[in-house]
Parts: structure tokens; sequence; C-alpha cells
């Protein structure tokens, strides 16, 4: 059974930086590719960010592109969103996701419980 489970996010000014965790259990974490999504108010949930299995490979939205990072520590069974240059249009409920394999699905089958980010301007 895959348990995600975020911590950080909270509410930061425009230009501001957060940092977002994601500790997943199991012991097969280093064989997945994890993701970051979010969900704004009145907008469907979108794509983040993706990191494949060895953190290697990384894939963002044009729209956070150049301002957050994905990163994972394997060892910790941990991935992490930093997210820089944060602007008011960030402000959305965010998730990680994982598929519980190597490739990360749109609709991926496992996700966090969430976390807030609310940017003021």
């Amino acid at each position: 059974q895959m348990q995600l489970v975020q911590s950080g996010g909270g509410l930061v000014q425009a230009g501001g930086s957060l940092r977002l965790s994601c500790e997943a259990s199991g012991r097969s974490f280093s064989s997945y590719a994890m993701g970051w999504f979010r969900q704004a108010p009145g907008k469907e949930r979108g794509f983040v960010a993706g990191i494949n299995p060895s953190g290697a490979g990384t894939s963002y939205a044009n729209s956070v592109k150049g301002r957050f990072t994905i990163s994972r520590d394997n060892a910790k069974n941990t991935v992490y969103l930093q997210m820089n240059s944060l602007k008011p249009e960030d402000t959305a409920v965010y998730y990680c996701a994982t598929d519980g394999r190597g490739v990360l699905a749109t609709t991926p089958g496992y996700w966090g419980q969430g976390t807030q980010v609310t940017v003021s301007s």
C-alpha cells in the first residue's frame, strides 16, 4: 500500500519561495516516477512537474518552468518541489503523486493529502 505524506506549503508573498516535501512509504520508491500536480480554485487539476526514478530526468509545465525545481532523495523516500519567484496565480492545493511504476500516468493512482500554497500580491 502506497502512502504519500506531504509537508510544506503555507502563505507567502509574491516573489517569495516555498519548498514542498512528499515522503513515500514502501521499499520501492527508487523505482517510481513521481510528480506534482495542483488545483486552483475554479480550475481543473493540472500537471506541475515530474521526475523519473533516478532523478536524472525531469519535466515541467510551461507555467512553472524556470521557477520550480523538482528533485528527489531516494535514500529518504522523498520528492521535493522547490518553488521560487512565486506568483499569485501559483495559489493552489498541491499534490504529490505516483502511479507506482517507472513512468507517471496522466492520472496517477496514488496521491498525497494535498497542501495549500497561497501567494499574496
